[in-house]
């Protein structure tokens, strides 16, 4: 991969709360704002909004996967600050809102730890 390229995206996923500026993540890795979103699509096949958005979504899926975190906590750690729009981008790119997500994912745990317990004292 283009090193500058793997530069701006480990720029932008240093701190994902962080509002990115692309004209300074371009000047940061010596590109202008057109070249490095068409270099960076070339490379990835997704632009560096797509990018960052999908980063960020993977964020909150780990979040609401392995923290209590409240839904705006969440939100906040994974870089979202319009709660109706994460809730709806959440919703396409899982299947479900947040809080049903997590709901299920506790169930889809609770099920597997009960069919090891259970395997375990049939052995």
């Amino acid at each position: 991969m283009e090193p500058r390229i793997h530069q701006a995206m480990r720029l932008m996923t240093a701190d994902l709360r962080r509002e990115i500026q692309f004209d300074e993540l371009a000047r940061s890795v010596n590109l202008s704002a057109s070249r490095l979103r068409h270099l960076f699509k070339d490379e990835t096949g997704i632009s560096p909004v797509q990018y960052l958005k999908a980063q960020r979504m993977q964020k909150a899926r780990t979040l609401l996967e392995t923290t209590f975190l409240n839904l705006k906590e969440v939100m906040h750690q994974a870089g979202f600050t319009d709660r109706s729009h994460f809730v709806r981008d959440f919703k396409k790119a899982y299947g479900l809102p947040p809080l049903q997500y997590r709901n299920q994912h506790l169930l889809a745990q609770q099920k597997q730890s009960s069919h090891r317990i259970a395997r375990s004292a049939t052995r």
